[in-house]
């Protein structure tokens, strides 16, 4: 077992992230808290189970902003999502969620996109809106540039959307063009 925190900055906003990852034989486990400035502030904490082939099982998200607190649930069914208990058909073949306010989510992908250059990884996913706790379905694309860069190419809600990754030997997110890095505590 190993267990490691990581912290990550917003780039484009105020706001940063303290996440515990624990990996153990049958699996990972990460919990983490998202304080943000942006729109009078929120903090969303989101807990994830992963199985021992980094592919997502279930995600809560909860989030407390000026409209409130609330609750997402979102479990693996099959090849499709359930999303707050309830079956939900248009996330049908959806490979793995994509939570709006963490690069985290980005390692499922980027483990399973081929390592040689050039080389791509198009997937459906269930993505989360964090501050909203919405659910919809999207597409997107990783294009392999190098051992440890890859180019995130959006072809769904965020359509047009481009940002290169930079990632470490496990798959976890350095620094995310405009949106995130990594930052070591003083």
């Amino acid at each position: 077992m190993s267990t490691s925190v990581l912290f990550w900055r917003r780039i484009d906003v105020e706001g940063l992230e303290r996440l515990e990852l624990v990996v153990e034989p049958e699996g990972v486990t990460a919990t983490a808290t998202v304080i943000c400035l942006e729109a009078g502030g929120s903090r969303v904490d989101h807990r994830w189970r992963v199985d021992s082939n980094w592919r997502a099982q279930s995600v809560i998200v909860e989030r407390w902003n000026a409209q409130g607190h609330g609750v997402l649930r979102l479990e693996r069914a099959g090849t499709g999502w359930r999303v707050n208990g309830v079956l939900r058909p248009d996330l049908e073949g959806a490979e793995e969620p994509d939570l709006s306010v963490t690069p985290f989510c980005n390692t499922f992908p980027v483990r399973r996109t081929p390592e040689r250059a050039g080389e791509s990884l198009p997937l459906d996913t269930a993505f989360i809106d964090g501050p909203a706790l919405t659910v919809a379905r999207s597409s997107q694309r990783y294009d392999r540039e190098g051992p440890r860069r890859l180019r995130y190419v959006d072809l769904g809600l965020a359509r047009g959307f481009e940002a290169d990754l930079e990632v470490d030997d496990v798959g976890l997110v350095l620094r995310y063009e405009h949106l995130f890095e990594r930052v070591t505590p003083a």
